[in-house]
């Protein structure tokens, strides 16, 4: 018996699918792989790449942040932000992944710019996912960290 899965934000339902045979999910505590008849399970996101495998579809998307419940081969993910691989602009991904790693080196990107280099970190973290997501799909590589 299939997984069913809701990947869901507060502004709405990314995914919903009732025929997932693995679902690979980035938690704070590592990588995890979910199964059908899992063992009932809670646990915090990570930022990283979410992969749900649906028969002869792959779907992959970039998660930051948020929760993941198993129970009784049903599993709720409530992201705090996710986006779908098909729907990462990657040349916005791209700017914004530079523009961190110029802020990261101290370069201010606009004049009189206050550099806060936990919120550079973040965001060349999400930059980064969102390119490595986007280029797999695109490639067709499995999911690996």
């Amino acid at each position: 018996m299939p997984l069913s899965l809701s990947v869901v934000t507060a502004e709405r339902t990314i995914l919903q699918r009732d025929d997932v045979q693995r679902l690979i999910v980035p938690t704070t505590e590592g990588q995890i792989t979910v199964l059908p008849m899992h063992v009932a399970l809670m646990s915090s996101l990570d930022y990283g790449e979410l992969t749900a495998v649906c028969g002869n579809e792959t779907i992959s998307m970039a998660v930051f942040g948020g929760f993941i419940q198993v129970a009784h081969d049903q599993v709720t993910i409530l992201a705090d932000s996710a986006e779908r691989a098909e729907n990462i602009d990657e040349e916005r991904a791209e700017a914004a992944r530079r523009r961190a790693e110029q802020r990261m080196a101290g370069q201010a990107v606009d004049p009189g710019e206050v550099i806060n280099v936990l919120r550079a970190r973040l965001a060349l973290s999400r930059a980064t996912i969102r390119l490595r997501v986007r280029r797999r799909r695109a490639t067709g590589a499995p999911a690996m960290r």
